[in-house]
């Protein structure tokens, strides 16, 4: 009995992580996750924390990509926390090349708009790679503070 539950653990197991191993050749995570948080506070001694963080997920074979973000806001005073709320989700970007391919990826952001932001939340770079060939384009994309976000990128030249 002992070997029988082996081999269905085993069997469930490969099940389990063959599907997300097809989907990890897909997909990659950037490696630049970030963090910032802010205080506040607010009338009758409360404080508030809110903290936000994001990523982004590249499609490796088509290099659409994903901004992602995730933050919690809690309100406590001196004795308890009053209210935690969540929120979060991905939207959709545009493709960074034209065709089809194998790429690699990155991306960074501007730090909370209190620092070096001149419209609004700041901006972001991305930075994709062709894998399979000497290929790499660099794209800035700044908040207008008039609704759409600017983005322009460069193929980058090799000396």
């Amino acid at each position: 009995m002992r070997h029988v539950m082996k081999i269905c653990s085993a069997a469930a197991l490969s099940l389990v992580t063959s599907e997300p191993a097809a989907w990890a050749d897909d997909f990659q995570l950037s490696h630049n996750q970030r963090i910032s948080c802010s205080r506040g506070l607010a009338p009758g001694k409360l404080n508030t924390a809110t903290c936000r963080s994001y990523t982004y997920l590249f499609n490796t074979k088509t290099s659409e990509y994903f901004r992602c973000q995730v933050s919690l806001a809690l309100t406590r005073d001196n004795k308890e926390v009053i209210n935690v709320q969540t929120d979060g989700g991905c939207t959709k970007k545009q493709r960074i090349f034209e065709t089809d391919g194998h790429y690699d990826f990155d991306a960074t952001e501007t730090e909370p708009p209190n620092t070096n932001s001149f419209f609004g939340p700041g901006g972001y770079s991305v930075w994709a790679a062709d894998v399979t060939t000497q290929k790499v384009r660099g794209c800035i994309i700044i908040s207008s503070g008039l609704g759409s976000d600017i983005s322009k990128c460069l193929d980058m030249t090799f000396q």
